[in-house]
C-alpha cells in the first residue's frame, strides 16, 4: 500500500476539496468554499487514490487542526490513525508546541483515536456546533521537543 500527503494546491484543487468535504461530512459540517483559503491543507493519497484530507491553520506555536476527514467507505481500517500520526509528525516537523482540534461530543470515534495519540479534552463548548445543536470537545495535546 502506497501511502502520500499532498499538499492541496488552491485554487486548482478547490472543487476538489468542496466535493471530498461533501462526500465525508454532514451538510451542517461542510465548509465553505472560501473557508479553505484560510487553510493550509494535504490529501491523503492511498495507492494514488483520495481517501482523506486535513486542514491546518497555524496559531503562533500551536497547530489548529480545524477538519481531519476520511471518506465514509474507508473508516475503520486504520486511516484515520495513519492520518492522525501524520498531523503530530507534520506539526513537529513544523516546531509547534502543541495541537487543538475541535470535534462534535458524539463523535466518539475521532475523540478515541486522539485519546490513543495522547491528546486530553481541554474543555466542552456548549452549542458550539449546529444543526443538530451539539457540544464541541477542544483536545490538545503538548508536543515535547
Amino acid at each position: 500500500m502506497k501511502t502520500e500527503f499532498l499538499k492541496v494546491r488552491l485554487p486548482a484543487d478547490l472543487q476538489r476539496l468542496v466535493t471530498f468535504d461533501h462526500h465525508a461530512f454532514a451538510k451542517s459540517d461542510w465548509f465553505a468554499s472560501g473557508d479553505w483559503k484560510e487553510y493550509t491543507s494535504y490529501w491523503m493519497l492511498v495507492n494514488n487514490r483520495r481517501v482523506g484530507c486535513c486542514a491546518f491553520q497555524p496559531q503562533g506555536d500551536s497547530l489548529y487542526i480545524a477538519s481531519t476527514a476520511i471518506l465514509p467507505e474507508k473508516q475503520g481500517i486504520g486511516f484515520g490513525q495513519l492520518l492522525k500520526a501524520w498531523q503530530i509528525a507534520y506539526a513537529r516537523s513544523n516546531g509547534f508546541k502543541r495541537i487543538v482540534i475541535h470535534t462534535r461530543k458524539s463523535n466518539r470515534a475521532m475523540i478515541a483515536v486522539n485519546r490513543k495519540f495522547g491528546f486530553r479534552v481541554v474543555r466542552t463548548v456548549a452549542g458550539y456546533y449546529a444543526d443538530p445543536v451539539e457540544p464541541g470537545v477542544v483536545m490538545e495535546l503538548r508536543l515535547k521537543p
